[in-house]
């Protein structure tokens, strides 16, 4: 079984939709954590709410929890073991993966209930962190 260190980031999050090529200013000072994604269809972007500008098609209400990496891209199921037991839960994710780590972003009001799930399942929690 795997077994994850896990911290929440402070801020509250939103899920940010844009036109691929409207690459915004106000992104590069949107939090300690943020995700750029880039499609042929769109720009997504990740970041804490207060940095996104009124008119902004975004989806607000996010929490931030943050796997303790590094982890070798050979390791397989870290995703899956803290996917399924929020699944068991009904909570909904959102994945974002970086090169060292995973940061998975659960709605506001599932934040307890996902805390005492990924306990539950093994994994150590080390409170939050900015």
């Amino acid at each position: 079984m795997i077994t994850c260190t896990f911290s929440t980031l402070k801020a509250p999050y939103s899920i940010v939709q844009l036109a691929p090529q409207a690459f915004p200013s106000w992104v590069t000072n949107a939090g300690p954590f943020v995700s750029i994604t880039l499609s042929s269809d769109e720009l997504s972007i990740v970041c804490v709410s207060q940095a996104v500008p009124d008119g902004v098609v975004a989806d607000h209400g996010w929490r931030c929890i943050k796997l303790r990496g590094p982890f070798a891209f050979d390791q397989v199921g870290i995703l899956a073991s803290i996917a399924n037991p929020l699944a068991a839960k009904s909570i909904a994710i959102f994945a974002v993966s970086t090169f060292d780590t995973d940061y998975i972003l659960i709605k506001e009001a599932n934040l307890q209930s996902a805390i005492h799930a990924l306990r539950d399942a093994g994994h150590d929690y080390a409170g939050h962190q900015d």
